[in-house]
Formats: C-alpha cells, sequence, structure tokens
C-alpha cells in the first residue's frame, strides 16, 4: 500500500484499503459521447440531455466543445447549447477537450506561424462555460500522427489558453490522452503520463485526468501510471477517464480509487466508442459507475432512477443502444415483471 489513499477522508475499507468517502464524477457525456454521431443531433435534444443528466445530481457535466465545425460539425452549436440550457446553483458546465481543438491549432500553426490557438477559449468565454479543458497524449507517435507535433510542442500551443483563462478567472482542467497505450506505439511507460500530468499541472490546470484511450489497461497498469502521476501531482487533482473497450474500466476505477483518486470520467449509456477499435466498448458507463460506487458505501449524489431516464432518453433519441450493463440489467428485470403483470392468474 503506497499511503496515497491518507490525504482523503475514508468510507468502510474494501480488501484491506481505505476508499474516498465520496467520489466526484465528471460526466463527459454530451461532448466526449456525441462528438463522433454522424447523423447530426438536434440542439434540443442536447439541451434537454444536459437538463435530465443534472436533474439527475450530475454536478460536473462537460456540455460541449468549441472547436471549427471543420473538425466537428456535431458540436457546431455548442454556443447555442449552452445558452440554452437550465443553469442549476451548483453545477459546473464546462468546455470539454476534443482532438479536433488540437488538430485546428495545430494545423494552424503550420500554416500561420504565430496564430492563436486560443480563439476556442474566447467563444467558450463567451457562452458562459464554468471551466474549460485542454490535453496532451502521453505518446509521441499519436501527438506526430494526429497533431503533426511533438508533445512538448502541444503542450506549448496550450499556454496561451491556460494563461488567458487565469485571467479571466476560469477554472482549467487537463487531460492526458493515450495515458496507459497508444493505438501507434503500444504500451505507455508510467512515467511518461505523469510527466505529461506535470506538464498540465505546472501550466495551471487544478485537475488531471489519466485517460486510458484505447482502454488496454489492466487494474495492475492503472496503479502503476497513478502511483507515477501522484509524484507529480497531488492525488486529490487526478482523475480517472477508462475505457472499457476489454471489460476492464470499472476494476481499474476501483484501483484507482484504492489509491485515493476521487475523481471518475464516465458517460452515461457508454457513449462514445473507442475511436481506434471498430464496434468496441468505448467510455465506461456512469450507471454502471454509480452501481459499483453505491455497493462500496461510497457517497456520489447521483439519482440512479433519473440517471436511468436519462441514457433511455439520449439513446431513445440517438438509436443507440445502452452500453451500460446496469441499464439493461435494470430493463429486463422491468420487462419481466411487467410481463409477469399481464399473465393470466391460475
Amino acid at each position: 500500500m503506497s499511503g496515497l489513499a491518507e490525504r482523503h477522508p475514508v468510507a468502510p475499507a474494501f480488501q484491506g484499503r481505505p476508499l474516498p468517502a465520496s467520489v466526484k464524477i465528471v460526466e463527459v457525456g454530451p461532448r466526449d459521447g456525441l462528438q463522433n454521431e454522424k447523423e447530426t443531433i438536434p440542439t434540443d435534444v442536447k439541451v434537454e440531455f444536459i437538463d435530465r443528466l443534472s436533474a439527475a445530481g450530475l454536478a460536473y457535466i462537460e456540455a460541449t466543445s468549441f472547436v471549427s465545425p471543420k473538425w466537428v460539425p456535431q458540436l457546431a452549436d455548442g454556443a447555442n447549447v449552452m445558452g440554452r440550457i437550465r443553469r442549476r446553483p451548483g453545477v459546473t458546465y464546462s468546455q470539454g477537450p476534443n482532438l479536433g481543438t488540437a488538430a485546428a491549432a495545430a494545423a494552424a500553426a503550420a500554416i500561420e506561424p504565430g496564430s492563436r490557438p486560443s480563439s476556442g477559449f474566447e467563444r467558450a468565454l463567451q457562452a458562459g462555460v464554468d471551466e474549460v479543458a485542454i490535453f496532451a497524449a502521453a505518446s509521441e507517435a499519436f501527438s506526430r500522427k494526429n497533431l503533426n507535433c511533438s508533445i512538448q510542442e502541444s503542450l506549448e500551443r496550450f499556454v496561451e489558453v491556460a494563461d488567458a483563462a487565469k485571467a479571466a478567472g476560469i477554472p482549467v482542467r487537463g487531460y492526458v490522452s493515450c495515458a496507459a497505450g497508444c493505438p501507434y506505439s503500444g504500451r505507455v511507460e508510467p512515467a511518461a503520463a505523469a510527466a505529461v500530468a506535470r506538464a498540465l499541472w505546472d501550466m495551471g490546470c487544478h485537475e488531471i485526468s489519466l485517460g486510458d484511450t484505447i482502454g488496454v489497461a489492466t487494474p495492475a497498469s492503472v496503479t502503476a501510471m497513478f502511483e507515477a502521476a501522484a509524484k507529480e501531482v497531488p492525488i486529490e487533482h487526478l482523475a480517472a477517464h477508462m475505457h472499457d473497450t476489454y471489460g476492464q474500466a470499472l476494476a481499474n476505477i476501483l484501483a484507482a480509487i484504492q489509491l485515493g483518486v476521487h475523481v471518475v470520467d464516465a458517460s452515461v449509456a457508454g457513449l462514445g466508442g473507442c475511436p481506434y477499435a471498430k464496434g468496441a466498448s468505448g467510455n465506461v458507463a456512469t450507471e454502471d459507475v454509480v452501481y459499483m460506487l453505491s455497493g462500496l458505501g461510497i457517497s456520489h449524489g447521483v439519482d440512479a432512477a433519473a440517471l436511468a431516464d436519462a441514457g433511455e432518453f439520449i439513446c431513445a433519441a440517438i438509436g443507440r443502444e445502452s452500453q451500460s450493463r446496469v441499464a439493461r440489467a435494470t430493463r429486463g428485470a422491468r420487462q419481466g415483471a411487467a410481463a409477469r403483470r399481464l399473465e393470466p392468474e391460475q
């Protein structure tokens, strides 16, 4: 036991290890979950989706991302969405990170040296977001193939955004993609992910989310990754962003919270597939995370029934089957109960 969990109040222990008394869930469904949908989703649907999520008790919601429609057309209505949602007191509505945002910045820098990558931040500020995000990859191969620059160069391009956000009093969240594995170069060393996390921390990010972008991590590798990162960034400022490609997401989250991580990213209905494994599962489902946390006695502040309703709403709206095992099980139980009520009495 590394002793990392000792920095937080604890709930009853699990397997002899202390757990955080509460976990903050960052809902990424409206941004990460919907951004790659090919069919345009009506703004009305996005607004109602976000309102349902906030009504369910989710206090941190990635509402959209401000990027050129050329790169991510699904999020072209970001300002309109932000202007129409029913803002609930105590809820943070953030601008999530986006590969398109970074790619656009890289392309602009290549075409016009000295161009300003902060235009997306300026639009986010005008739209009234409560928090903005920046990201970098922990893999040089991923950074060069997708951003056409090194990790260091990609970080340097976001310094202006971080400085502008600080001047405006807007918190900045950092994301480390490919923190456990890269689709091009394979395994990513924990020290590499930790170094990028430290760079984002030094840039002023108040929270750093370590993302298993292709879902290859296991509890052992997640433990090594967070132990390395915690040497660079205080554990209470780290978050776990796990994908369920190989069915390891919940186990990986448990490994992280046993170390003292108390922030978890999740997407209702498991929306947002892995972009490098066709047909594979992507983001861990918020419903499944909530179910696990409840079973562990960890407070999360989410109404499970209202969350399930939000998941059913968006899945029906976009014609997707929920990837949440909890949602499938509870739906099956409800259908079974309804069928039994229709059976004739003997």
